[in-house]
């Protein structure tokens, strides 16, 4: 009786492991088949990159300012706006998050733009949610400039950044080749832009003086320090010391200083891509080019708009602007994931996809990296169809692992230049920055011009962690300088619960899966008291329906790690990632995760995902990449399958 009894058990066991299997095949089949039909003919994956209100609102408000209004455009996004507004009447920095000042400031003045009427409810709402944070006096220095440029605040509520910094030699206190590559890209047209104090052409007359509590002009203490520390406070002084040296500054020196702006915009106006291929830069080059006189149909001021526009995502009554567009980070996750269903089928798709990547390498321009690794020769990527002068390691790495993984004979030219430059910008910390090496000039975060907290492009725990696992899967050896300064870099980044995090996903979880699958590439064993206290986090933090999730507030200080009230696709699929990475593919916490993600899989074979869980910059600025949800649970799914029936456990992969 008893041997029957367990002969029906083994029975129903095999069943459902039968059952479970084919859901997996199933839940791949329909993913891969969803994402090779957003795959372009030129062989690249580009998928659409949100961010919040602040980007459609600029948009709308820019043609505002130069007086080029497309009035259906406006309307179109203006409806977007009003979609995302938040039930509070403010507009949030992500899906689901409590509203943010600048953001609701930036969305009102740009429906009011539009059309709005102020005694509509969610005008009133809006303005009720500014008020109730003191006003509009309380915003950060970018959108107080941006109100200074509008003539709604007098110019002295933005603090003193002098357009003579151009001329300052590199050794000085401040220089633009020692703030990040975002920061630079945009403070230089801007430093004209504050130099010139231009006025809009605001053909409606559109004014906000009803979001302020006291009238601009009355306030008198505009300038803080964004610490509260000596350093910080000796910044604001000086800032009083240039505020009154201003009017003296020779008027030669200023003509000389603009020209070098203009120089340095104009060498990097990257055609129709843009400048820095961020949209604040791009639309800081295009009124630069307007206040000093060029005309609309300047090759430069045309380029530059027509970048802007590129940006521009149409959704038949509603649209939006991107921030940037990422068309080489999504086409080399696209490449991992459909690599990891090593199905041979689909090798045509992945090859058309590596050799669109191969020839965007840059080979030829040293970018402004060069100015501290002089000599180094260029071997990156960018994340945009082109950015010459801005490859960063993060898609460098993320690229040249997907192309050793398919085939390191047929790209080796492009893999050994890629190696080259990663190993030439490691910091001498041991990690890496995204975009710089050793861009960690740290007291620059206490002047009154730093208040987003994103002045700089220090090194990561996740960029690190994709370095070092391109390197570890080139085989480079475990002793090499670069390696073992890599590891303990890591190693002393962990976080006392066992995480780390992550600069440019959301948030611990996906810096854990980062450096994890890291580890795992250098040969550090499953054993290793790091691995086991990131393993025991990530288990510790999953949630009742198997999932995981993490949210945008976990940037916070003091805010709980790798916590969230939903679950999401994406990060799932990094926590899956990491623990197969840490030879946890037996794990039940595995298996739990991966019917989730079979669970909550949707009819075209992608995962619905409104949750930002990606960021720009921490509390300022987050991301939504909608091809997260697609690529990101398809490998996962699809690595779990190929450890199930593979012989060894072991991720071969340095991702």
């Amino acid at each position: 009786m008893t041997s029957g009894i367990t002969a029906k058990t083994n029975e129903a066991a095999m069943l459902g492991e039968s059952l479970q299997a084919s859901a997996l095949d199933s839940a791949i089949a329909r993913s891969v088949e969803a994402l090779l039909s957003l795959q372009h003919r030129d062989g690249y994956w580009v998928f659409e990159l949100e961010a919040d209100a602040t980007i459609p609102a600029e948009y709308i408000l820019l043609q505002h300012y130069l007086g080029t209004i497309d009035t259906d455009l406006e309307q179109r996004i203006a409806r977007y706006l009003r979609a995302v507004q938040g039930p509070d009447g403010g507009w949030p920095l992500f899906f689901g998050g409590a509203t943010d000042l600048n953001a609701t400031v930036k969305a009102y003045f740009a429906l009011k733009a539009v059309g709005d009427p102020l005694d509509a409810d969610h005008m009133q709402r809006a303005r009720a949610a500014i008020l109730a944070r003191g006003g509009a006096r309380n915003c950060n220095v970018f959108t107080r400039i941006m109100l200074a440029l509008w003539g709604e605040v007098p110019w002295r509520a933005v603090p003193v950044m002098p357009v003579e910094i151009m001329l300052l030699p590199r050794w000085s206190l401040f220089h633009v080749d020692k703030v990040s590559y975002w920061s630079r890209t945009v403070l230089v047209p801007l430093l004209v832009l504050m130099a010139v104090r231009p006025k809009p052409r605001n053909p409606r007359g559109i004014r906000i003086a009803e979001l302020f509590v006291e009238p601009p002009e009355a306030v008198r203490d505009w300038i803080s320090p964004p610490t509260r520390s000596v350093v910080g406070y000796g910044f604001v002084a000086l800032d009083w010391l240039l505020r009154a040296a201003q009017p003296i500054f020779p008027a030669a020196a200023r003509r000389r200083a603009i020209g070098k702006a203009v120089a340095f915009v104009t060498e990097r106006l990257n055609g129709e891509d843009g400048l820095g291929g961020i949209f604040p830069a791009m639309a800081n080059a295009l009124m630069m080019y307007d206040c000093l006189g060029y005309k609309p149909e300047h090759p430069y001021r045309v380029s530059a708009e027509a970048a802007l526009r590129k940006l521009v995502v149409e959704e038949g009554e509603r649209a939006y602007c991107q921030p940037c567009v990422s068309p080489v980070w999504d086409t080399a996750l696209a490449c991992h994931a459909l690599m990891e269903v090593g199905d041979e089928t689909l090798l045509p798709a992945v090859r058309d996809g590596l050799d669109w990547l191969r020839d965007k390498q840059v080979l030829d321009t040293a970018g402004d990296w060069a100015a501290v690794r002089p000599g180094l020769r260029p071997g990156g990527w960018a994340f945009q169809y082109g950015n010459p002068h801005y490859p960063d390691l993060d898609d460098t790495a993320t690229v040249a692992l997907a192309l050793d993984r398919f085939d390191s004979e047929r790209y080796r030219h492009s893999i050994d230049r890629a190696a080259e430059w990663v190993i030439g910008m490691q910091s001498r910390n041991g990690g890496w920055g995204s975009f710089d090496a050793d861009n960690t000039h740290y007291y620059l975060n206490h002047i009154p011009f730093a208040d987003h907290g994103a002045l700089l492009d220090p090194p990561t725990a996740d960029v690190s962690a994709r370095c070092l696992g391109f390197l570890a899967q080139l085989g480079k050896d475990p002793a090499d300088s670069a390696i073992t300064a890599a590891l303990a870099y890591l190693r002393a980044e962990q976080e006392p619960d066992g995480s780390w995090f992550g600069r440019w996903g959301t948030n611990y979880i996906y810096g854990t899966w980062s450096v994890l699958a890291a580890l795992n590439a250098a040969g550090v064993d499953p054993g290793a008291p790091e691995i086991r206290r990131a393993v025991a986090w990530l288990t510790a933090h999953q949630r009742e329906d198997g999932g995981w999730g993490e949210a945008g507030e976990s940037y916070w200080p003091d805010a709980p790690h790798g916590e969230a009230p939903y679950s999401t696709a994406s990060q799932t699929a990094w926590a899956l990632l990491a623990l197969m990475a840490a030879g946890e593919v037996g794990n039940p916490a595995v298996t739990r995760g991966i019917g989730y993600l079979l669970a909550s899989q949707n009819r075209a074979g992608e995962w619905d995902e409104p949750w930002y869980t990606a960021v720009g910059f921490p509390r300022v600025f987050y991301l939504r990449y909608h091809g997260y949800r697609v690529f990101f649970p398809l490998w996962a799914l699809a690595r779990y399958r190929r450890l199930s029936v593979a012989n060894s456990p072991r991720v071969a992969f340095g991702l």
